[in-house]
């Protein structure tokens, strides 16, 4: 075990049992053990004690077992649509990887708009979104795009200095690239819209993230373009991505039926206002037509393996800590104890607040589900008595945490591509982009979100 994991483990412990049993001044009882269960959990998912789908159990169970709160409110995502377009989300994926449709777009988009070194890291932002139509979930997006990026740092003899640049950009990109749509992260995307309690159709999520989070996929792009300058220059052989595209000939069956059954969910999203079916009812009645015989067959029982039950625990969990920490009275007393008597009433300087709490809750914490169970309960508590839109909190806590990070496991997007092959970039890597991303946090939820919420009519 490391010493990091083992003092990661023992201090858990030794909050968790702290904040059970030391007297703390207005905290009813319920809400003190689920502070410490909280505690407990937020400290062994940022220290990695053990996976973190383990660590969710525990809380969970330790919420129901200990009478911290019933079954109900404990497991209440389940309840919701929200968690069956996650399920939806990772099936689709599958279905859009197993036919061989994603490949095909990222073969097409290669041997045509692929030519130096420039163009690769561009193309990784712009990958990442158009895929974010077909594909709801950023990690499999990013294992597509850098399965093309492997192809390409192979054939052009990129140095490993550059690989690990390209590696950087695939994954840099997902995080503000998964804001511009509801589905383009159909875990984090529609948890912070369910902390609101207020409800968002697809379009209404273009029309108040859509701006901002695309300014801030320019400014993240720009930063890497300009941090990250390659050590020689870099050839593309389109050719070979060509042949890769002629080998693959026509149109199959799958990719047909993926094709159709993909681009109805794109266009049931897309008008959910006017028939308010909710995205995850949708995604899983595409799933269930691409399993279909003849009409679909392109998931089938091993498509299952594909949803991973430790993620579902775990954004159970995340949920449930701002769920329980309403339920015993948690939120309130940490939204009056940290936090201001009010809310400042300048929206500009609410953003700056929101912004900065938000950063630094989530440099100690880390998880950015845990870290948004947290703020977003414990800042509608305190904006309750205020006239502020729900929503305005808990996107732009959201936005915080998605864009900003300074090490790996700040942000699992990250984390998942610092995991080790050709093009892995390290720490070193991801601070360096991280701090200035600091200042760019700041420029989108103060500079970008409050006008043009100030246009849409959100704030």
């Amino acid at each position: 075990m490391k010493p990091s994991v083992l003092a990661g483990f023992i201090f858990g412990i030794l909050v968790a049992a702290s904040v059970w049993f030391v007297p703390l001044s207005g905290l009813p009882s319920a809400a003190q053990h689920c502070l410490a269960l909280s505690l407990l959990a937020v400290i062994w998912w940022a220290s990695n004690v053990t996976h973190p789908g383990y660590t969710s159990v525990l809380l969970l169970g330790g919420y129901v077992l200990l009478k911290v709160a019933p079954g109900n409110v404990v497991f209440g995502l389940w309840t919701t649509p929200i968690i069956y377009l996650v399920v939806g989300g990772y099936l689709i994926a599958a279905a859009v990887r197993d036919s061989g449709l994603g490949e095909r777009i990222a073969f097409w988009y290669s041997s045509r708009y692929l030519s130096n070194y420039r163009s690769i890291i561009v193309s990784a932002y712009l990958l990442g979104f158009l895929l974010s139509f077909l594909i709801p979930h950023p990690w499999p997006r990013c294992f597509l795009i850098m399965s093309v990026m492997l192809m390409i740092i192979k054939t052009a003899g990129i140095p490993r200095a550059d690989a690990a640049n390209i590696g950087l950009a695939v994954f840099a990109a997902s995080c503000p690239t998964s804001a511009i749509l509801l589905t383009g992260d159909s875990v984090i995307n529609t948890i912070a819209v369910g902390m609101s309690g207020v409800e968002l159709s697809w379009l209404g999520w273009l029309w108040q993230m859509g701006v901002p989070a695309i300014v801030a996929t320019l400014l993240t792009l720009g930063l890497q373009l300009k941090l990250y300058k390659p050590t020689q220059e870099v050839q593309v052989d389109r050719e070979h991505f060509r042949a890769k595209l002629a080998a693959k000939g026509p149109l199959s069956g799958d990719e047909w039926k993926c094709l159709l059954w993909v681009g109805l969910a794109v266009v049931l999203w897309a008008t959910d206002s006017l028939h308010h079916i909710h995205p995850g009812w949708i995604a899983l009645m595409v799933c269930v037509g691409l399993s279909l015989p003849k009409l679909g067959g392109v998931l089938n029982a091993k498509s299952w393996n594909d949803v991973p039950i430790a993620t579902l625990f775990f954004l159970t969990a995340a949920l449930a800590i701002g769920k329980v920490g309403a339920y015993t009275g948690m939120n309130e007393w940490l939204a009056t104890t940290l936090l201001p008597d009010q809310l400042p009433h300048n929206p500009f300087v609410l953003a700056a607040l929101i912004t900065l709490v938000a950063i630094v809750v989530h440099m100690i914490l880390g998880s950015v589900l845990a870290v948004m169970g947290i703020i977003i309960p414990t800042f509608l508590v305190l904006s309750s008595g205020a006239d502020v839109n729900p929503l305005v909190i808990a996107l732009m806590v959201y936005m915080v945490l998605t864009i900003h990070y300074l090490l790996p496991f700040h942000h699992m997007n990250m984390l998942v591509g610092a995991s080790g092959g050709v093009g892995t970039y390290t720490d070193r890597h991801v601070l360096r982009i991280g701090l200035p991303l600091t200042l760019v946090t700041f420029i989108v939820t103060v500079g970008v979100m409050v006008p043009w919420w100030m246009v849409t009519g959100l704030l």
